[in-house]
């Protein structure tokens, strides 16, 4: 019997290094496609030796003709600081390569499944953000390079899948952490870790009270393979990410506390935009993928902050 070939765009990057590493755990002939702009080679660097791992150095934007199975789209840098850099690139990197994606999934038959993001809710009016809010985003701001090339990314799967018979996925990933993660990626865990490790001060934007839920990544990609793997054409996006809130000034306690330090505060403001609570409703998730969260924060936050002992 013949292995599964699976393709990850963005297979470089924090998340698509894992994903690569548990396909090719689950037997699967693994074809990692990066262009290098947020990934980093070193995060895939002992896979090369896998006779059943395959890397192409490729910008997703330029066609590219493949033959594959299943297609994980993670292709587009999900950090702030990356995805502001170059904003044109990011809206292309969103809509070009959900196109080439798609298109390669239309002609070869592959089920295709799109890394979106819990920002296409924008910053949201509900306190909790299940797959049915429509999200209140705005067009024209900072991050709508990003937010809302994910959501006309979601509009051409959908469109695929209702012109062309695509077999889509959406999953709409909410903050995920763990080893891997770029010390400069600017997200709120890896700041706060690097900051603590090398005794600077801890910075919070605003009064430090937003909400976020944070999901460890061994969570999140099993998630995800259970919503490739699932044979319910569930034909809505599905949110994945743990519901369990906590405040930035508590989560920089809890860094602080764990590396065992005690660290200076600095309040900045907040930057435009900025969600003041994301937190998931991950009942589809519960009921169709029979999948939850199960490392707590803790655990992860001491597995990450390990990581980083070793590069920082």
């Amino acid at each position: 019997m013949s292995k599964k070939r699976v393709l990850v765009t963005g297979g470089a990057g924090f998340i698509g290094s894992h994903l690569c590493r548990k396909l090719l755990e689950k037997g699967c002939d693994v074809l990692c496609i990066d262009n290098f702009f947020t990934g980093r080679k070193e995060n895939i660097a002992e896979l090369f030796s896998n006779p059943y791992f395959e890397f192409i150095r490729h910008d997703i934007i330029e066609p590219i003709n493949l033959e594959v199975d299943e297609i994980y789209n993670l292709a587009c840098p999900a950090s702030p600081i990356y995805y502001q850099s170059d904003p044109v690139q990011t809206v292309k990197a969103n809509v070009l390569g959900a196109i080439n994606t798609l298109e390669i999934a239309k002609r070869t038959g592959a089920k295709i499944l799109q890394a979106s993001t819990s920002e296409v809710y924008g910053d949201p009016e509900h306190d909790v953000q299940s797959e049915s809010y429509w999200g209140n985003v705005n067009p024209i701001g900072i991050r709508s390079c990003y937010d809302e090339g994910k959501r006309c990314a979601e509009t051409l799967f959908f469109d695929y899948f209702r012109e062309y018979d695509v077999k889509i996925r959406v999953a709409r990933i909410f903050n995920t952490y763990g080893p891997y993660m770029r010390p400069d990626d600017g997200r709120v865990v890896s700041n706060f870790i690097v900051q603590a490790l090398t005794n600077n001060k801890i910075t919070l934007y605003g009064t430090g009270q937003q909400i976020r839920s944070f999901c460890f990544i061994s969570d999140l990609i099993d998630g995800l393979i259970r919503l490739m793997e699932n044979d319910i054409a569930l034909h809505t996006p599905v949110n994945l990410g743990n519901p369990t809130p906590i405040n930035m000034k508590s989560l920089a306690e809890t860094v602080s506390g764990l590396v065992g330090k005690t660290i200076d505060v600095e309040y900045l403001p907040l930057p435009q935009d900025d969600p003041k609570k994301r937190q998931p409703d991950i009942s589809l998730a519960k009921k169709f993928l029979d999948w939850q969260p199960k490392i707590s924060l803790e655990q992860g936050l001491i597995q990450t902050i390990n990581y980083f002992k070793t590069i920082v």
